[in-house]
């Protein structure tokens, strides 16, 4: 049973938006959230007044002194005064949580068409302001000192996942994931570090490729970046650009906050957030052509292979070495760049996933674009495995 078939209506996505990502200096979170605003509902082929609501997706957590940015959008035009707009905040989930808010607006019954915006500023901020900024989404390091931030996190997962399932080759596999992902980056015109870097040295510890955190080398995490993105959700054709993209699932699923409640390898509420959205959309990984997923790190892209049911768990690596996620295998992951090459502004990061995806479905995803996809998955977490969004989209 799809979603349409359960609540007796569609969720399109009808018109989005998509700013570069990377350090940039001449834009501000007004300037960006304007930008694709703008953007996404001149692609739905609707003027401003027709918006019902506005969800805007940004974690900040202190990276900024504006901490009530929902109102930004209505700079777009006049006609957006009195729109109701809120503001969503759930770590780098954030993007994928304001989608899920407008999505179940207009199942409600309370909108017909949603703006949905995801955006963050990062760069201008220190990097002591940036790392404690994200340690606020973790229950035992919030406000604690840290050298290596939140990669320090995702190391320990790392570390968990080598000693329970060998970890002989794991720095290789990892680095494996980085070239993949830096490789699809290059066709990317939105992301951030468009540059192949081989497998050779992105699987090498040296004075470019430095140790953040063992065993996670700067190639394994993802950048600090700026950017945003914008979608609009209708429950009707709004005569767009292109043609719009149905959501034919989505699931949710939060696991325990404190570390020690959860198994660090398990990603469990992952696991359920994909089989939520599945099972909503009635469909098996066999029935997806793609995936974006949240790279990150490197290790949260392989425990992803696990957690989505590609390989069983502690097998993983198997994706990466057999070609399964390449752009030319049985399923692509992350043809965008995912986060890693990308680009990862925190709060817009799930709304990107969601444009990408849609791009690649409509035929519009330029260099990018993979043969003829019917149907995507969509992957966005906060924190280490806390909270979980997956969207299955697919073609009309």
């Amino acid at each position: 049973m799809s979603l349409q078939e359960q609540f007796g209506k569609d969720v399109l996505l009808t018109g989005w938006g998509h700013s570069r990502f990377g350090k940039l200096a001449d834009e501000t979170l007004e300037s960006l959230i304007v930008q694709v605003a703008t953007e996404a509902i001149a692609n739905a082929g609707i003027e401003p007044g027709r918006i019902d609501e506005i969800y805007l997706g940004q974690f900040n957590s202190g990276m900024m002194p504006l901490a009530f940015p929902s109102s930004l959008a209505l700079q777009v035009s006049p006609d957006l005064a009195n729109v109701p707009a809120t503001r969503v905040e759930n770590a780098c989930a954030s993007g994928s949580a304001a989608f899920q808010q407008g999505t179940k607006s207009l199942l409600a019954g309370t909108a017909k068409t949603v703006l949905v915006i995801g955006a963050e500023k990062m760069t201008h901020a220190g990097a002591d302001v940036v790392g404690a900024g994200l340690l606020g989404a973790d229950y035992d390091m919030a406000g604690k000192a840290s050298t290596t931030g939140f990669t320090g996190l995702f190391a320990e997962v790392a570390r968990h996942y080598g000693k329970r399932y060998g970890d002989a080759n794991l720095g290789d596999v990892l680095g494996s994931i980085a070239a993949k992902n830096h490789r699809n980056g290059v066709e990317n015109p939105y992301a951030q570090l468009r540059k192949d870097l081989g497998e050779e040295f992105c699987r090498t510890v040296s004075d470019k490729n430095p140790m953040v955190a063992d065993p996670l080398r700067r190639t394994d995490c993802s950048p600090v970046s700026d950017g945003a993105a914008a979608v609009v959700l209708s429950t009707s054709p709004t005569g767009g650009v292109t043609a719009p993209v149905r959501l034919a699932g989505f699931g949710q699923a939060n696991d325990f906050f404190p570390a020690a409640r959860r198994d660090p390898t398990a990603f469990a509420a992952t696991r359920v957030s994909w089989q939520r959205a599945m099972a909503m959309a009635g469909v098996g990984l066999a029935d997806l052509d793609f995936a974006e997923v949240h790279d990150c790190f490197t290790i949260a892209e392989l425990l992803m292979y696990e957690a989505m049911g590609l390989t069983e768990a502690g097998q993983g690596a198997r994706a990466i070495e057999e070609g399964w996620v390449f752009k030319d295998g049985k399923l692509p992951v992350n043809v965008s760049g995912g986060l890693k090459a990308k680009g990862h502004p925190v709060g817009a990061t799930g709304v990107s996933q969601h444009v990408i995806s849609a791009m690649q479905l409509t035929g519009t995803a330029g260099e990018m674009q993979l043969a003829n996809p019917r149907r995507a998955a969509v992957q966005n977490m906060g924190g280490v495995g806390i909270a979980n969004y997956v969207s299955i989209l697919e073609t009309l």
